[in-house]
């Protein structure tokens, strides 16, 4: 192979202004991190891409890694020349070669070093014939060719590329400030941190357990996703909240019809104190708009009450099928759906209000001191960090372009 670096862009981070600097810095930051385990890579910041010199590291790894990072918009592998002719003419032959048999291309040739002394245009001609000169059964189609060669001509050296593999976008995770997530184990939340984490927000997750009514396997399968999920994020701060005896008092205290409602303010109201704890701006959630008796806007105007803080809905319009369908892109469908029951399924009311007021929400909150069972949860509620997991590494490269 005669790639020797990878050229990363980045859409979203272009259009930053004067906070673009900042932005790209924690890009780089949160690459350097995901690309820990192969020490001979160098990562350089130039304007407008990032470039990654190899080192002779294996490609399909980093690879891997490089498509769960938020902020990367598309990369390459590249060949880097001297910013003549000559070696732009021959480093495109080797970047075409390494394709393999191809029928046509074009040549794209950008200069963002503008005292290179042939214009765009002409460096397409020049290079594009070299090519066609050198090789034989391919021809040249500027419409749909099989495989676009790009030139770029930068100050210090040129990069050849011959595809790109699509990044997941978005913004850079820790642009976004902290966000304090609700995470069950269900399909839903997981989704909606995963989107929360595009929109740049560092996680703290938020997950409610009540023994011995749900087990350890129930409790396993939410580090299991918080695991999966630091793919995307980075390490993430998982806080189990023991949720069993203020579970317990809803159940004895409230109407049936109330108690979703009521549980649903109680989790709020302690999510947002373990949110300013740690400093988190915003508590997000997985509800979409509609699918369950808590989830009509009825229910979300009677259980937003209790906090000040924003609550981020990332799936507010999406149905049901659409949320399936990221869970299963983003590799936490299959635990999803291991059937182990979390504290939202426990103690189950036969019916729930689904217009359920906020006037009598207070009503029967009044009927206990849920303020202690709050304190006591809080102060006895497990933090664990969880880290980023090995990367499967045996895609074949040529599936990516």
């Amino acid at each position: 192979m005669n790639y020797d670096h990878i050229l990363i862009r980045y859409g979203e981070l272009s259009l930053k202004g004067k906070n673009r600097t900042h932005f790209e810095k924690v890009l780089r930051d949160n690459i350097k991190q995901v690309l820990k385990p192969f020490p001979m890579l160098k990562i350089e910041r130039t304007f407008g891409r990032m470039i990654i010199e190899l080192h002779g590291e294996q490609v399909e790894p980093i690879v891997d890694r490089l498509q769960h990072v938020f902020g990367i918009q598309s990369f390459s592998l590249a060949v880097k020349v001297e910013n003549t002719l000559e070696a732009i003419q021959e480093g495109a032959l080797r970047a075409l070669h390494d394709r393999g048999s191809v029928s046509t291309f074009k040549v794209t040739a950008r200069r963002p070093f503008k005292n290179f002394p042939v214009d765009s245009q002409k460096l397409n001609h020049l290079v594009g014939g070299y090519l066609l000169k050198n090789t034989s059964n391919i021809t040249v189609d500027v419409h749909h060719p099989e495989v676009e060669v790009k030139v770029e001509v930068r100050e210090t050296a040129t990069y050849i590329t011959c595809g790109a593999i699509e990044g997941p976008g978005g913004l850079p995770v820790g642009t976004g400030g902290k966000v304090a997530l609700m995470l069950s184990g269900g399909i839903d939340s997981p989704v909606a941190a995963y989107l929360a984490m595009k929109r740049g927000v560092k996680l703290h997750a938020v997950h409610f357990h009540s023994p011995p009514f749900t087990n350890e396997r129930a409790k396993q399968k939410v580090k299991d996703l918080t695991k999966i999920l630091t793919k995307y994020g980075g390490t993430i701060h998982l806080h189990l909240v023991p949720f069993t005896d203020l579970q317990k008092a809803i159940h004895e205290k409230v109407p049936s019809n109330y108690a979703m409602t009521i549980m649903r303010r109680m989790m709020l109201r302690i999510t947002e104190q373990i949110a300013n704890e740690q400093n988190a701006l915003a508590i997000a959630t997985g509800e979409s708009l509609g699918q369950v008796a808590s989830q009509t806007l009825h229910s979300m105007n009677t259980i937003n009450e209790v906090t000040t803080l924003p609550v981020i809905r990332p799936l507010v319009t999406m149905d049901k099928l659409e949320v399936i369908s990221i869970a299963q892109k983003i590799g936490t469908y299959e635990t999803s759906i291991l059937p182990f029951e979390d504290c939202c399924t426990i103690f189950l009311p036969p019916q729930s209000k689904t217009r359920p007021k906020r006037e009598q929400a207070q009503k029967f909150e009044a009927n206990f001191d849920y303020q202690s069972y709050i304190t006591e949860a809080v102060a006895n509620t497990e933090m664990i960090k969880v880290t980023a997991q090995p990367q499967q590494e045996n895609k074949e490269i040529e599936e990516l372009f």
